[in-house]
């Protein structure tokens, strides 16, 4: 058995009696420290951190058995029972923080790339060369320490120097590091692309598969799979074909694990769906968990951890768009999440666009009978989203429920992904379509952004919020259609968000990680965690939107 194998299918076959079934569930990772057991939950419930993040980042002061030693005499000495403030100084005694990571200068780091000279407009030219210079203040690296000790620390070592989105997230994220790659090419820094495309690679070599980010409490999931998109771009900046060679069988045992573990047949067609198998609360939002899923009853408990982990894959969560009423509630909460219940069309077309690009590397390898399987494998998934997903009514794809064998006929940003990653016919109706559906829905008098949702619920991935990475698909997917109406549109919807991360920048100098979609210039906010500043998807699709639209613009 693999590494990977050991560590995704590692099962706790723990004989819980639910109504006479036993079940068994897959843990978040292996570790009985920051995955499982009784030192977790025991440190986790006792809220001694207003962020539950804050103690599975930190390292061990001693190697875990020593760790465990110590807690099962600690627990001893309480009688089970420790006080908040018992707690606080076991951790204190056992556990540090702050060590793992190293700040790194990017030796390739350009002050003044030169797509900036091409920017007319001198306020945003200007702008543009600000997020630029936050490159070295996201930059890291790991902590040689880490490598040498790993089993001591929940950060997994990786090889070379990256960046971080900015704010909590200490780490390296998979489907925010697209946007931080589009922005980094266009800064000049190949090089330091390269080391992060080999530290992801480096995780499909150890795990299987890329990990939410790099964390042992996210070997349990993935995210959106743009791995070999980000390739893709590396490779049309700098055609390193040799590198491409190297690594393009662990570009394809990531899509094949995707394949494996995240695909269902639903009406003759292979479709991906969010599907994490780990029935545990995230370590990383231990109690918050327990509090979302506690109303539910016991044999469904273990589903509503999977729904909540499987939305947190896809990079969603937490959003309406994963909601329904379906534990009897009177109305829709964090609970009501079932993940595994939708066909997602953003998930599908990033896999479709994945085959394509990874067709066409084995293509400039000259290795036609791979090219061509993968894309068969793309033309399938194609019709798949064509016959599935889309509606001939609207315009636009929609995600699929699976129980009720409908479209979710609701706005989101994710419904114009297809045109993003080019799976549709590029015709004036096309754009027709698509703008009147933006307009029906009213998109165009959001002044800050387009909106993750029209419902307000509280949670970070709906109304009024604004994330970075949905505008680009929404605003570049109308620019490819090639029709006046949906460039128009494009055009505006990327002067109204470039402009909102302007305002916010000048009142602030901090760039946001999401946005106020109905007031231009402020963060976004909700869900459980406090807004955060960085940022790198944020640069990354500015300093793409600036790049394509602003270059074309007179003062």
């Amino acid at each position: 058995m693999s590494s990977f194998d050991m560590t995704y299918y590692m099962v706790l076959t723990t004989t819980i009696l639910f109504n006479y079934v036993y079940t068994e569930t897959v843990q978040s990772c292996d570790s009985l420290i920051y995955c499982q057991g009784k030192l977790l939950e025991t440190v986790q419930s006792a809220r001694i951190f207003s962020d539950s993040k804050s103690f599975v980042d930190m390292g061990q002061r001693q190697c875990p058995e020593e760790t465990l030693k110590n807690f099962k005499k600690f627990m001893a000495h309480h009688d089970d029972t420790p006080t908040s403030e018992d707690v606080a100084k076991f951790v204190k005694d056992n556990f540090i923080e702050g060590k793992e990571l190293v700040d790194w200068i990017p030796p390739d780091f350009v002050k003044n790339p030169s797509f900036l000279e091409n920017i007319e407009d001198l306020k945003v030219r200007a702008f543009a060369q600000s997020l630029v210079s936050i490159w070295p203040d996201l930059a890291r690296k790991v902590d040689e320490s880490v490598n040498k000790n790993q089993d001591k620390h929940s950060l997994i070592y990786l090889p070379n120097g990256f960046m971080i989105p900015g704010g909590r997230f200490k780490e390296i994220y998979y489907w925010d590091t697209y946007w931080i790659i589009k922005g980094l090419l266009l800064s000049e820094m190949n090089e330091t692309v390269k080391g992060i495309l080999d530290n992801f690679l480096s995780l499909v070599n150890r795990y299987g598969f890329v990990p939410n980010g790099s964390r042992v409490y996210y070997l349990n999931r993935s995210q959106p799979p743009l791995l070999s998109l980000m390739v893709s771009l590396y490779i049309d900046a700098t055609e390193d074909i040799d590198w491409l060679r190297k690594n393009i069988h662990t570009l394809e045992k990531e899509l094949v694990w995707f394949l494996k573990h995240r695909t269902i047949i639903v009406n003759n067609h292979r479709m991906a769906r969010y599907a994490c198998q780990s029935g545990t609360p995230r370590p990383e939002s231990y109690y918050e968990d327990i509090l979302t899923c506690q109303s539910i009853k016991n044999h469904q408990k273990e589903q509503c951890y999977k729904n909540i982990k499987s939305a947190a894959e896809s990079g969603w969560d937490f959003s309406s768009r994963w909601f329904f009423n379906g534990y009897n509630h009177s109305h829709s909460e964090l609970s009501d999440t079932d993940t595994f219940r939708i066909i997602p069309v953003d998930l599908n077309s990033f896999l479709c666009k994945a085959f394509k690009e990874i067709s066409r590397f084995f293509s400039l390898l000259k290795n036609k009978n791979k090219s061509q399987e993968w894309s068969d494998k793309a033309d399938k998934l194609q019709m798949g989203i064509q016959k599935l997903l889309y509606s001939e009514e609207d315009g636009v794809w929609y995600d699929y429920d699976i129980k009720s064998g409908k479209h979710r006929k609701m706005f989101y940003p994710s419904n114009l992904t297809p045109l993003w990653t080019g799976d549709f016919n590029k015709t004036s109706e096309t754009g027709k379509k698509v703008v009147q559906y933006l307009k029906e829905n009213q998109i165009d008098d959001f002044k800050g952004g387009i909106p993750t949702s029209l419902t307000q619920t509280g949670e970070q991935w709906d109304l009024p919020n604004a994330w970075p990475p949905l505008q680009e698909i929404v605003i570049l997917g109308l620019k490819n259609i090639e029709d006046p109406t949906a460039s128009d549109m494009a055009k505006d919807l990327a002067a109204r968000f470039v402009g909102s991360c302007m305002l916010g920048y000048e009142k602030s100098k901090v760039v946001y990680e999401k946005y106020d979609s109905t007031t231009p210039g402020t963060t976004g906010g909700g869900g459980e965690y406090n807004p955060q500043t960085g940022f790198g998807w944020t640069n990354g699709v500015l300093l793409s939107l600036i790049d394509t639209f602003y270059k074309l613009l007179k003062t």
